[in-house]
């Protein structure tokens, strides 16, 4: 009986996936939050008089390393050659054409004082030891300061450790080109530094940004492309991600052993290939998402025993989360798991679970699902019959272990969108929103 519902899924499911394609827009064009502007890193400005002006690479030493040297220091012009240690509270500030060359060896900047501010100008050239972490800037202290700077050239483009309250402001690095993700050096990395930010930024091509073992770390309006992971946070507790785009990486978020994560007004769209994923969680508690657009992804949203503590829930809240080969991922999901007025549009198939995860754990409340088929009667915008999901792959391959083989295939998969149509066939049902919206709260447009 299984294998004859399981052809006759298979023939009905060919003739729709002929019907679809025929169908189907090409190259959906989302409408989000607005970006972040473009232009983070230097700008031709003037160098003040009360900033006294280093020549050359050897001054610049000379003045940082007087301890009754100037508080403010101008670089202007031609590059500075060679690296730079500051172990004293001052400015160092460019005119937006300076640059500082650390020629391929070491650390360019090395930042080793409280209270210390670097703001515009270029950092490149960095060495390429992965031992010694050899970075544009690599900051150390309190209160530091580093805005409008641009590093390219270098493995680790801004490396901040042990630096509480520190502010990484309106920069951009741009990664080591010719080589693997993994073999890149972090653009921006916040190790133990609490209480810091990074706001107004660009990082392209480089390996991750990270943020381990902080506390009340900020990530706002910033922008992320081409590395691998968008924003990683590992023991990162009380964090806020806000108003940025992270798109094209290998994974847009990703949170482990976290909690209460903010993730708020972002755009996180294009994680594609096996290991795509828009954001992900593992063992983490406390999380809120709200306002996101989780968009063209191969997974929208990873949940890996998350909230590990039934106790501190993880809610998702008004996102948009279409596009995406599997809308939502679980693996060992447990109970205080909510989804409510969030906007489920268009994604090539809803949920995809482990078999110790049981995704009607979450509880799923006025959400809209373009696969909903109900209607409204009494026209209050809340759809008379509940959404059901059922999964008919899932169920044969239960009864028939044989066809587990299938599963993950196009077969198995068209199976599964013929049981949405005729849902006669799968008596399983993995999802229910009691209250569906009819309509959708956010702007999907396409381009035909």
């Amino acid at each position: 009986m299984n294998f004859r519902r399981a052809t006759l899924g298979l023939a009905i499911a060919l003739f729709a996936l002929t019907a679809l394609a025929s169908s189907r827009p090409s190259e959906p064009q989302l409408s989000g939050p607005k970006p972040p502007g473009p232009d983070a890193g230097p700008s031709l400005q003037p160098i003040p008089n009360s900033f006294v002006l280093a020549r050359d690479s050897s001054e610049l030493q000379r003045l940082l390393d007087d301890p009754a040297g100037p508080r403010r220091i101008g670089l202007r012009g031609a590059a500075y050659h060679n690296g730079v240690v500051i172990r004293r509270p001052v400015v160092v500030r460019g005119d937006g054409t300076a640059v500082i060359d650390g020629a391929g060896i070491g650390t360019v900047i090395d930042i080793e004082s409280d209270d210390v501010s670097l703001e515009n100008l270029s950092v490149r050239h960095s060495g390429h030891r992965q031992t010694t972490e050899d970075a544009g800037i690599r900051a150390k202290g309190a209160r530091i300061r580093i805005a409008d700077v641009h590093v390219t050239g270098s493995l680790f483009g801004i490396t901040l450790g042990l630096c509480d309250h520190c502010l990484v402001d309106h920069s951009r690095v741009d990664g080591l080109s010719g080589m693997d993700a993994e073999l890149r050096g972090d653009g921006i990395k916040l190790w133990e530094s609490n209480d810091s930010a990074v706001k107004r930024s660009v990082v392209e091509g480089a390996r991750d940004v990270v943020v381990w073992y902080s506390r009340r770390v900020t990530l706002a309006e910033n922008t992320v492309r081409r590395c691998r992971y968008g924003s990683h946070f590992m023991y990162a507790h009380d964090s806020v991600v806000q108003n940025s785009r992270l798109e094209g990486n290998v994974v847009g978020i990703f949170s482990m052993y976290s909690s209460r994560l903010h993730v708020e007004h972002n755009v996180l769209a294009g994680a594609r290939g096996a290991a795509g994923m828009g954001i992900g969680f593992k063992e983490s508690d406390g999380v809120d998402l709200s306002g996101n657009w989780i968009v063209g992804n191969t997974t929208g949203i990873y949940l890996d025993r998350t909230p590990h503590t039934a106790s501190l829930p993880v809610t998702f809240t008004g996102n948009m989360i279409a596009l995406n080969e599997v809308a939502l991922g679980f693996l060992g999901s447990e109970a205080g798991l909510t989804f409510e007025r969030n906007d489920f549009h268009d994604n090539a198939a809803l949920v995809d679970f482990d078999a110790e995860g049981e995704p009607l754990r979450a509880r799923f409340s006025h959400n809209h699902w373009s696969e909903y088929a109900g209607f409204d009667l009494n026209a209050d915008s809340v759809g008379d019959v509940p959404f059901q999901l059922t999964q008919l792959s899932r169920e044969l391959g239960d009864a028939t272990p044989s066809l587990k083989l299938f599963q993950g295939t196009v077969a198995f998969g068209l199976i599964d969108a013929i049981s949405h149509v005729v849902p006669v066939l799968s008596s399983r049902v993995l999802i229910t929103d009691p209250s569906p919206e009819v309509s959708s709260p956010l702007t999907v447009t396409r381009q035909p």
